[in-house]
């Protein structure tokens, strides 16, 4: 068959957007700075943990109640996020209770025998100064009292779980002011809803070393859920027939059985005279289940479900064999083109480049501004400050070596925001959603060319009259080439309509966050109606989608003409679509939970000591915690028999239309022979006729 590139437009479109999301990372990273975001900065602006201060990786707050006393100030004046006291860079946090002793000011004290130079301002020597201990407090040169700390993403805050061993007279022993008490009781108060939040750092170590001494076991576990995963793929030709009848038929016993429990108990209770009118309403169903009409009435509704089962089954057994035979012949066609079950690990890595493209851009389009300080008075009221009217720049580099304002001593050079005065930064918010709705056109089409290569190695093996010697060589591999060569377009042009659906739910999901508190009843009643409406719609493109790029593989039209085409054949076999699709996803979701199940029964016995493998060297005292080996595998399992069981899903959905289009195109003539096998041949009663009877093997 003879192919031309579809959706030409569409696909210039698709390169001009990615070569403008190219141009996009290439401007963020020339003008980002993550820096901003991974690297607390000291007072001076300058990183902590890189350059001059790379000895030096955490900061260090003099006083950190002013950065929770002033956030709703900050907030309602300058909107500032840099905490409003004097900072440093320390090699490490301080781990004791520590206040400055109230001798130290007297007029003989001399400031290195009281202070520690590591945690005073970097240009600050002690050895050399000639400032009193009260002028060095009052500048904040050097801190004159400390809490234990730990660092917390380079940050050093309170250590909460060290609080209770602090004096209740903390601050009136050594001289402090009284607020001092009160704020450090108040951490103290608060150790209940903060240990958690800072032990976390300790379960994750613990976590880490519970990996570190099981990742062979683990991988062990993944490698039999992807065994297990295969080989249940493969062993479908032959146990599908049993587990579909099996399962159907325990689903008319478990009714059967219900219906007599429900006869046996209205028996019982058929002498009673107590009416469910007696009743009345009551919150209490126990109530209910003793009464001869409620049981009555679960009598005629499980007799009704069960009639309709046996009727739904004898009218359409014809349709659930066939859907057994397409299943089976799916694992036959995964067999010989076993290549397809590794094509999900090609998507996932090309995913996750899209995703990291993406928080990459993101996180250098925030930062591409140049910081932008101001000069904040803490204490309006004090000398003078109030002539402060926070619209100076600052530079922090050279701000608290200068003495333009030393005649405020809270003035600070606080951080505001990013510079938002150039091109690119006046574009910024623009900027940002063209790289979401990018992100989203890509994610959309690598799933989209996975779908379309795998339907055309498929398609390749259900149109070969004579199997497996009429497959072509390497299925897969001419599928996908045949793909970016002809029908870039035609994946982008779904993709696009995917994603623009994708986005009008974003928005709605945005304003439903930001109006919830004004809506009304009838409001919110409309906007979850709006949002079911549009989940559906995306459900609905997804499934329109994927068959549209089966008739993309299989026949080479554009992208309408082949979603035509795919509805229309879907719609004239609705039932056998029903029917095929709930019968391939009771099997799917058996062999899922039969994967999961299965292998994660087998991690709790191993990690939790149950069963020893002999010669092993792994015992369970080696962990910490036992569970998380556990649920990482499980999870693993689960992904892995995902990933085998979507290349199955796909299999049948495309051997399913081959099977519809050979029915409709061909009538087992000499020229237009039948390609399905000879099971499907024998449940229709078709036949090949002519020479090339017989030529549709198994």
């Amino acid at each position: 068959m003879l192919r031309g590139c579809t959706d030409i437009i569409c696909c210039v479109l698709f390169i001009v957007v990615i070569l403008g999301y190219m141009a996009v990372g290439i401007l963020a990273w020339l003008y980002g700075d993550p820096r901003h975001v991974l690297y607390p900065r000291n007072s001076t602006g300058m990183f902590c943990g890189i350059g001059l201060n790379k000895a030096q990786p955490s900061v260090f707050y003099f006083d950190i109640l002013k950065c929770v006393t002033s956030i709703n100030i900050m907030a309602a004046t300058l909107n500032g996020l840099q905490c409003p006291t004097t900072q440093v860079c320390v090699e490490k946090c301080p781990d004791v209770f520590w206040a400055l002793n109230p001798i130290a000011y007297l007029p003989n004290a001399k400031p290195q025998d009281y202070f520690n130079q590591s945690l005073c301002v970097s240009s600050f020597d002690l050895a050399r100064t000639t400032l009193k201990v009260k002028e060095i407090v009052d500048q904040e040169l050097c801190p004159f009292f400390y809490t234990p700390t730990i660092s917390v993403l380079g940050r050093c805050v309170p250590d909460v779980t060290a609080l209770k061993n602090i004096p209740n007279d903390f601050a009136n022993t050594w001289g402090l002011p009284s607020s001092i008490n009160d704020t450090v009781n108040g951490i103290g108060n608060a150790k209940g809803d903060m240990v958690n939040s800072f032990k976390a750092k300790e379960i994750g170590v613990r976590i880490f070393e519970d990996f570190a001494s099981s990742w062979q076991w683990i991988i062990a576990a993944l490698v039999i859920a992807m065994v297990v995963s295969f080989l249940f793929l493969l062993l479908l030709r032959f146990i599908a027939p049993v587990m579909v009848w099996v399962l159907i038929f325990g689903v008319l016993a478990v009714g059967a059985y219900g219906i007599y429990h429900c006869w046996w108990e209205y028996d019982n209770y058929r002498k009673s005279t107590v009416s469910i009118t007696d009743i009345g309403f009551t919150t209490d169903f126990k109530v209910y289940l003793q009464v001869k009409e409620t049981w009555l009435a679960f009598l005629i509704i499980l007799s009704v479900v069960e009639g309709i089962l046996l009727l739904t089954l004898i009218f359409l057994r014809t349709r659930i064999l066939i859907a057994i035979a397409l299943i089976q012949e799916s694992s036959k066609a995964v067999s010989h083109i076993m290549s397809t079950l590794f094509y999900p690990l090609i998507t996932f890595v090309l995913l996750v480049v899209c995703v990291a493209y993406w928080g990459i851009t993101a996180l250098y389009l925030a930062t591409s501004g140049t910081p932008v300080y101001k000069v904040v008075a803490l204490n309006s009221t004090q000398d003078n400050c109030g002539q402060i009217s926070g619209n100076e720049t600052c530079d922090p580099q050279t701000f608290y070596n200068s003495t333009d304002y030393s005649w405020c001593r809270s003035a600070r050079c606080i951080f505001i925001k990013y510079n938002n005065e150039g091109l690119l930064q006046r574009n910024l918010f623009y900027l940002q959603i063209y790289n979401v709705v990018a992100f989203l056109w890509c994610i959309n089409f690598v799933i989209a060319m996975g779908q379309c290569s795998l339907a055309g190695a498929f398609a390749s093996y259900y149109w070969a009259l004579n199997k497996p010697s009429d497959i072509p060589t390497f299925p897969l591999s001419q599928a996908f080439i045949r793909t970016i060569r002809y029908h870039v377009g035609s994946l982008a042009f779904g993709a696009l309509i995917l994603t623009l659906i994708q986005i009008i739910r974003i928005i709605l999901e945005y304003l439903d966050h930001k109006t919830r508190a004004a809506q009304n009843p009838c409001s919110r009643f409309l906007m979850c109606c709006l949002k079911c409406c549009f989940w559906c719609l995306e459900k609905f493109i997804k499934f329109l989608n994927r068959n549209a790029y089966i008739m993309i593989a299989v026949y080479g039209k554009n992208f309408c003409v082949s979603a035509k085409n795919a509805f229309m054949l879907l719609m004239r076999n609705i039932v056998r679509v029903v029917v095929l699709d709930k019968v391939t996803d009771l099997l799917l979701f058996f062999g899922k939970m039969l994967v999961v199940g299965g292998v994660g029964v087998l991690a709790f016995f191993f990690f939790s000591g149950r069963i020893r493998l002999p010669g092993s060297n792994f015992r369970t005292e080696m962990l910490n915690y036992y569970w998380m080996p556990i649920i990482v595998v499980v999870v693993g399992a689960y992904l892995i028999a995902h990933g085998f069981f979507s290349v199955y899903s796909m299999c049948v959905d495309t051997l399913f239309l081959c099977f519809l289009e050979d029915l409709e195109r061909h009538d087992g003539t000499m020229q237009k022979p039948y390609y399905m096998s000879k099971n499907l041949m024998k449940i229709l009663n078709k036949k090949n006729r002519g020479p090339k009877n017989g030529k549709g093997k198994d």
